[in-house]
């Protein structure tokens, strides 16, 4: 049998140029960009032997050679090849993260240089800033302005891949209820103005 690495091993490493995987496809689920307005792209939820889980969405290049995968939900085990591993060239560059969104900030008073600066806290108070530019910065005003009869929580998905990033403000996905959760019952200021979850 053909040596599979675990998803538990995988970071950057110069010296492998690509991976091999065997896992069963745990959830599938379309994604449409905020950003390019394109899609579905497919995002699969992968869990290998060791009971690992990782997400994968899968772009451009790479979409024809996955297609079909999205209807074998919970089918079997599945083996991927070949997987290229991106080199991050800054050590603070996220590949994903999910958060409440807040203090944002809009600059589109040069058209040339539009941007938005917000940060993002997840539920133990760890705080990242986050600046979109050019078309980013509008999809991220477009798509926060779409929830301002929300209050409390609101969920954002950094998609990266080569340096582009996308959004999804409030995705269905259970891993987002539990953030929601968790977020209502640990947030100071939602417990002081009995805000449960987003309205």
């Amino acid at each position: 049998m053909t040596h599979c690495n675990r998803l538990s091993e995988v970071s950057y490493n110069e010296e492998i140029a690509s991976w091999r995987f065997r896992v069963k496809i745990h959830r599938i689920y379309p994604f449409y960009s905020y950003v390019t307005g394109s899609g579905p792209h497919w995002t699969y939820i992968l869990a290998d032997e060791d009971g690992t889980k990782m997400e994968m969405t899968i772009y451009g290049r790479y979409e024809d050679r996955f297609r079909g995968l999205e209807k074998q939900e919970e089918n079997g085990w599945k083996s991927f090849g070949y997987l290229d591993v991106s080199n991050r060239s800054e050590n603070t560059c996220l590949i994903d993260t999910m958060g409440v969104v807040f203090n944002t900030e809009s600059h589109f008073d040069d058209p040339a240089s539009p941007k938005m600066v917000f940060y993002i806290r997840d539920n133990i108070e760890s705080r990242i800033k986050c600046v979109a530019t050019g078309d980013h910065a509008y999809a991220f005003r477009d798509g926060f302005e779409n929830m301002r009869g929300y209050f409390g929580s609101l969920e954002l998905w950094l998609e990266t891949e080569g340096g582009l990033s996308d959004f999804r403000f409030n995705p269905h996905l259970p891993e987002v209820e539990e953030f929601i959760q968790s977020v209502n019952n640990s947030d100071p200021y939602i417990r002081r103005h009995g805000a449960i979850g987003p309205l």
